[in-house]
């Protein structure tokens, strides 16, 4: 049996299942896998995990949400004749220090670049897309954003260019091994001048507010999200506070070979699909 198979976790995942869909068009056999997938897979299911990573070459990983899990999954891909790694961890993490916001992705890098394999490590900041996907979302639909965020700008990577390098890695092999690519846009922004872009392209009033972290978790536990989980997204906010990962990096350049996509590109595009309107 041939070892070609790419194994993406997390496949219908925000970034999952936009790499999936390159793969394919490159004509690359993809193993897409999550636990609601055909091929299942559970970060807390260990047996899963051998059936899945049969006869693959290259595995795409993304952090499950405690530490631990991925230094077996590791050891299991070694010995299942894996010969590539690429995971998907998160901007500047080798600088997060004491911070409690990413003990799992840290984990995964420990497990990952620890390894025998060939690997990748892909570091993006802050997802554009998370305003129109994600947690940011219905806010803005409602009218106003309110954060623990202030004068810090973010260099927010459109989740486009995130599956445009992950899919160049996860076909190229030897070009990426030992790297560790720290993936931004083309400028930092503030989420206030974030928030003007999207009300300017939606056409409509959104205004941003700065609040505090502990407020913020407050209103993340009213929205239904766990202590634990609303307290590691607001540490997020904590962290990027310290200016330690505001600047923007040419590391999608290297890996791509042209400029990132800019905020105003993905407001225009996500504006035209109608994701800010009641």
């Amino acid at each position: 049996m041939s070892h070609d198979t790419t194994l993406l976790l997390a496949a219908t995942g925000k970034t999952g299942r936009r790499i999936a869909a390159r793969l394919r068009l490159r004509g690359t056999p993809v193993r897409a896998a999550s636990r609601s997938s055909r091929t299942r897979f559970d970060w807390s299911d260990p047996g899963s995990w051998d059936a899945v990573l049969r006869d693959i070459a290259v595995a795409y990983v993304v952090a499950p949400r405690v530490p631990g899990p991925v230094h077996e999954f590791v050891a299991r891909a070694e010995a299942a004749g894996v010969q590539r790694l690429v995971l998907l961890s998160g901007r500047g993490a080798d600088t997060w220090g004491d911070s409690a916001f990413g003990l799992d992705m840290r984990s995964a890098e420990d497990a990952v670049r620890g390894s025998a394999l060939e690997w990748t490590v892909l570091r993006p900041s802050n997802f554009a897309q998370n305003f129109d996907e994600d947690v940011f979302h219905a806010p803005l639909v409602a009218g106003e954003l309110a954060l623990p965020a202030g004068a810090v700008p973010e260099p927010f990577i459109d989740i486009e260019d995130v599956a445009d390098a992950a899919a160049a890695v996860l076909t190229e092999s030897g070009r990426h091994a030992g790297r560790v690519y720290e993936l931004t846009g083309p400028r930092a922004l503030t989420f206030g001048e974030a928030v003007e872009l999207i009300s300017r392209a939606a056409g409509r009033p959104i205004t941003y507010r700065q609040i505090s972290p502990a407020e913020y978790a407050a209103t993340l536990v009213e929205d239904g999200l766990s202590e634990d989980d609303a307290h590691h997204v607001a540490e997020m906010f904590v962290l990027m506070a310290r200016g330690l990962i505001s600047a923007t990096t040419d590391d999608l350049g290297t890996v791509l070979g042209r400029a990132p996509r800019t905020f105003e590109d993905y407001a225009v595009r996500a504006a035209a699909a109608g994701a800010w309107w009641r």
